[in-house]
């Protein structure tokens, strides 16, 4: 079964004074009127799980207005198990714990993961290739640590780079090491993205095309370094990395930056062999988002051996009926999930019935 959220503690968070709020082992769902705190409550309960917020505030906003500090808290329960996981948040930091025990951040994921799909997560198709990479680089990071240790020192070795090539006169040597440096750690990142890539892209086209109406979808991933990078050793890739980095290096010089590398690489939609990006109705669009949720969820769940924690933001109002009724079908998996939302009418009798409902008000 694996560890399901029993309560959630709020003090002097966002919005809430003190607020305590529970949770069903299936489906809660917290209804209420905009800025009563409902997306503050799923933020809290992603600071729980994934350790950071989607919306990347930093700790000063997340205290309520004229408290020194903020304290969330959830109580986890499964398997014989019972975990209190917490953050205490100040101005200037934040601070987690596990059973009253200090932990990093990263601990958090490998304690209960979560997936999240809000209203912005709608724009991932359409919207530019950082989104897209984004969206895959926090689901790696948040389902294995050695992700995010690769995918930090990626990004330090390019910032480096990218420092060394505004100066006005740069070191050759230095730009050379630095070079050997962004290769060798962007193919390992590079393989490890794809990987990931590809064990959600067999879902994401399954699950499509169930909920796309027979619609065949295409993930496929577009790198600046290889066409194919998993067809490459590692040190095969680094090889050929390093050659495009110094093929490049005087428009990199021109622009100041590194344009070669996974940080400008995109993951490609394709609906029937047409870019959805640019042909894709706004249904097909919601449809590859879904589904890419959905498999997500079912990836964390071979990751970690357990079902994740669904958080659904205020998206069955951006959803029609058919793929509100395809999130609810898939919810109901046995998997927890917590919905917030302003209209109770987006639901059927049935779910209502075996559902926690979870009024929010002023």
């Amino acid at each position: 079964m694996g560890l399901l959220v029993k309560t959630l503690s709020l003090q002097s968070y966002r919005n809430f004074r003190e607020r305590e709020v529970s949770f069903s082992p299936a489906t809660t769902i917290l209804v209420g009127r905009n800025a009563v705190g409902k997306t503050n409550t799923v933020e809290a309960l992603q600071m729980l799980t994934a350790g950071h917020s989607f919306r990347h505030p930093t700790p000063a906003e997340q205290v309520l207005e004229g408290a020194e500090q903020a304290r969330i808290g959830a109580r986890l329960e499964g398997d014989g198990r019972v975990i209190d996981v917490a953050c205490e948040i100040s101005p200037g930091r934040r601070r987690f714990t596990k059973n009253g025990k200090k932990c990093v951040a990263a601990d958090l994921s490998e304690t209960l993961m979560s997936v999240l799909f809000c209203p912005d997560d709608l724009s991932l198709v359409k919207g530019g290739a950082a989104n897209r990479r984004g969206e895959l680089d926090d689901f790696g990071c948040e389902a294995n640590r050695g992700y995010s240790k690769l995918l930090s020192a990626y990004l330090r070795a390019v910032e480096q780079r990218n420092r060394l090539l505004r100066d006005e006169y740069p070191d050759p040597s230095l730009l050379a090491a630095w070079d050997a440096s962004v290769a060798v750690g962007g193919a390992t990142l590079l393989q490890a993205r794809c990987r990931l890539y590809r064990r959600l892209s067999e879902k994401i086209e399954q699950i499509y095309e169930n909920i796309g109406g027979g619609e065949k979808l295409t993930c496929s991933y577009k790198s600046t370094v290889a066409d194919d990078p998993l067809s490459l050793s590692r040190d095969d890739l680094a090889d050929v990395f390093l050659a495009r980095l110094e093929a490049a290096r005087d428009i990199d010089l021109r622009r100041q930056q590194t344009t070669i590398g996974p940080h400008r690489d995109d993951a490609i939609f394709a609906i029937e062999g047409r870019d959805a990006r640019a042909f894709g109705s706004q249904g097909q669009q919601r449809s590859i988002v879904l589904a890419l949720k959905m498999a997500e969820v079912l990836v964390s769940a071979e990751v970690t051996g357990s079902r994740p924690l669904l958080l659904l933001d205020d998206v069955m109002s951006e959803l029609d009926e058919g793929r509100r009724q395809s999130v609810i079908e898939f919810a109901q998996r046995g998997i927890q999930t917590v919905i917030t939302t302003t209209n109770l009418g987006y639901f059927t009798k049935e779910l209502l019935d075996s559902s926690l409902v979870v009024s929010f008000s002023e």
